[in-house]
């Protein structure tokens, strides 16, 4: 099969793969769509993946083409043919918070395109376990986006806030900060919530084309490069940190009301400094800081990706309106080019394998 294998920092090369035989409880799928994820390009051009030859690719969706050998007729009957989108995190269903079903939290899990191979492929092989199939309403793009989507929503609700219970979030002033796919996507959930005044902060003037096309009506968008942002301080009830950088975190703990929640969302590029005065409002305020971590998947009907399918499915959510790029497999190097350099506008890049270049 064709794939992008990353061979080293910074050497991604398409080539041919051979991929290994399918042990028991795995499938074959045929990747129809591929999301390019911020955090592949420094998994690709810095740090590397745990190990070499990797292929890269979390967010991704597709078509089983095979089960392991030994599979019975019900599992064949369940999954063969099935359009299917993919959980990338790989639990070891044996630790602690596997056996309270806190899967994401799993001390010894293995991931799909960083620890193994991922959705960068013709083809991947996925645990059945990670597989959840899709309704004819969700296109491969939707479903591509459920990882991201996925991400959000678990973000909501550690804030205490849950779409299919929208008093949890009326009258809360709520601030996202960084309207990256994250940040925008957890501005779709909070119209689900009944949150009626957001603000959001980003630094492109397209992000509030964006957020035109997904938030609600009493939304405020301000541009930090062209907006001095001062005059919101001890004014917001909750806070998403979609940047979590020092200046980030001394801005929401500044911008936090007393009494008031953060949520801590977005991976660091490098380590935090917080001044004295500045952490001071954080015991002196008694906010209460939360972290966040990839999200539930259980085959639960409460877990985020369920209640994520029925909202794609009921059309209540709409991720691909973050889509700004759509690219064949041929032209994916184009598309991290495009997120490396910064010279034009994007949000979520992606890869369509259902057609040729």
């Amino acid at each position: 099969m064709k794939a992008y294998v990353l061979d080293g920092i910074g050497q991604l090369n398409q080539h041919e793969y051979v991929l290994r035989d399918l042990q028991p409880g795995e499938a074959l799928v045929q990747v129809a769509a591929a999301g390019i994820c911020g955090s592949d390009l420094p998994r690709i051009f810095e740090t590397g993946t745990y190990h070499f030859p990797t292929i890269p690719g979390h967010e991704f969706a597709g078509v089983v083409k095979e089960l392991y050998a030994d599979a019975d007729e019900e599992m064949l009957r369940q999954w063969m043919g099935k359009r299917v989108a993919v959980f990338p995190l790989i639990p070891c269903r044996t630790c602690r918070s596997c056996a309270n079903h806190q899967y994401e939290m799993c001390s010894n899990y293995n991931y799909l395109g960083s620890r193994t191979d991922g959705g960068f492929a013709e083809y991947c092989i996925v645990p059945v376990w990670n597989l959840l199939q899709l309704p004819d309403e969700v296109s491969f793009a939707q479903a591509a986006m459920m990882e991201p989507a996925a991400v959000a929503l678990h973000a909501i609700r550690r804030g205490g806030l849950h779409p299919d219970h929208p008093e949890t979030g009326i009258g809360k002033r709520v601030l996202v900060m960084g309207l990256g796919t994250i940040g925008g996507l957890i501005a779709q959930w909070l119209s689900q919530c009944g949150v009626t005044e957001l603000t959001a902060t980003g630094h492109h003037a397209p992000q509030e084309e964006l957020m035109h096309r997904y938030a609600n009506e009493n939304y405020r968008f301000i541009n930090t490069n062209q907006t001095a942002w001062t005059d919101d301080e001890n004014t917001y009830d909750l806070i998403f940190d979609c940047i979590n950088d020092s200046e980030s975190v001394q801005q929401a703990l500044r911008y936090v009301k007393p009494g008031g929640q953060i949520v801590a969302v977005g991976n660091p590029k490098k380590d935090l400094t917080l001044q004295k005065d500045i952490y001071w409002k954080l015991l002196r305020k008694q906010v209460c800081m939360t972290g966040t971590w990839n999200s539930s998947f259980s085959h639960d009907s409460n877990d985020d990706w369920q209640i994520l399918l029925r909202y794609l499915q009921e059309q209540k959510l709409h991720p691909q309106a973050l889509i700004t790029h759509r690219l064949p497999f041929a032209q994916l190097p184009k598309g991290l080019e495009i997120m490396r350099l910064r010279e034009e506008f994007y949000n979520k890049i992606m890869i369509d394998l259902t057609v040729c270049s």
